[in-house]
């Protein structure tokens, strides 16, 4: 549903963004291609995007006002992946995951693996026992990663000739994440989690660009880049005194969430998120007529909790677009992306007219 605050977003600008995000392979620790792509981005509107030595970026728009106390909304860039552990003797390649996932939301996947000295090789993920014509317990063998390897597309058969390749341990492997952007709105594609709230802050920094509007007080829009491995952003300016965490919105058993909604999150492993901020971006959500659903995430934790447990001194808010099946095979609807990025808007308390 249109209303007067997400119609004044370019929705063309923010999908489009996230459909190149999506196909650039960033998991965690293995962020620079893309971050260089979001520093040309943040170039293009006028800002600069810094970089923390463990390599975040800071997006900083200045306030109008006096106040020297900013705002922080952030979102990561990392995804979910895998490490390779070690070469086989048949040459298949042993992994270790980048991430919380299950075994099998990736068998049968295909994969890229990347050497340190620059190429990069396909392969599909397996596991060990392939085949029910060959093994009669494939069925039922474990997923787990003791039980899976990569099968490579070279001709290879052994652990010398892959290392003959420039495999070696330690070699980052991305998924492939089988992006489809469907006409109706609908959005499906792996790192989904969190490339769809990358591309929401991106659209409201390309608002901030096209209206010549400026927030009140300093906005710092925080690309983190080790979110999936849990410490993220557990580093944050002084100056910062609130934070928005943007990341996806689960959907299940016993959540309100849809694909549709803006997901406001009130409660996670870390414990129960500011009860101030998260009430005003309820009543905000209610007075802009946003599709936004509030639950609670048990087996959730955010970039708000890392920067938390990191000792800062803040208050902290998580939304994010619902994502289904998160961590497998997602999908969302670009309407909840679109709200997530009215919803930050409204926080400001910008003027859309």
């Amino acid at each position: 549903m249109d209303t007067k605050l997400n119609a004044t977003l370019n929705r063309k600008y923010i999908i489009g963004l996230l459909d190149e995000l999506l196909r650039i392979p960033s998991p965690s620790g293995y962020c620079m291609a893309i971050m260089k792509r979001l520093e040309e981005e943040a170039q293009k509107f006028g800002f600069t995007m810094e970089r923390t030595p463990k390599g975040n970026g800071i997006i900083t728009i200045p306030g109008s006002g006096p106040s020297t106390e900013a705002i922080a909304y952030t979102a990561h860039v990392d995804t979910l992946g895998a490490m390779v552990r070690s070469i086989k003797p048949n040459g298949m390649l042993r992994i270790t995951p980048i991430g919380g996932y299950n075994m099998h939301t990736v068998e049968g996947e295909y994969c890229l693996v990347h050497t340190r000295d620059g190429r990069q090789y396909e392969g599909t993920v397996l596991s060990t026992k392939t085949s029910v014509h060959v093994y009669p317990d494939a069925r039922d063998w474990k997923r787990e990663e003791a039980n899976m390897e990569i099968r490579i597309d070279e001709l290879t058969s052994s652990k010398e000739e892959t290392e003959r390749l420039g495999i070696a341990p330690g070699d980052v492997v991305s998924w492939d994440p089988r992006v489809r952007i469907l006409l109706n709105g609908w959005v499906k594609s792996r790192h989904l989690d969190d490339k769809a709230s990358v591309a929401a802050l991106f659209g409201l920094l390309e608002w901030l660009k096209r209206t010549g509007k400026q927030p009140e007080r300093t906005l710092k829009l925080i690309i983190s880049t080790y979110e999936e491995v849990g410490h993220g952003n557990s580093y944050m300016p002084e100056d910062v005194t609130e934070l928005i965490a943007v990341d996806m919105g689960t959907i299940g058993d016993d959540l309100s969430t849809t694909e549709r909604d803006v997901s406001i999150c009130a409660k996670d492993s870390s414990g129960p998120y500011d009860y101030e901020m998260t009430s005003r971006l309820i009543e905000l959500a209610k007075q802009h007529q946003l599709r936004y659903a509030v639950d609670i995430y048990p087996q959730y934790g955010s970039d708000a909790s890392a920067a938390l447990r990191g000792g800062s001194n803040i208050r902290a808010a998580l939304i994010g677009p619902g994502v289904h099946a998160s961590h497998a095979m997602e999908r969302t609807h670009t309407e909840a992306i679109v709200n997530t990025a009215a919803l930050l808007l409204a926080y400001l308390g910008l003027n859309v007219s």
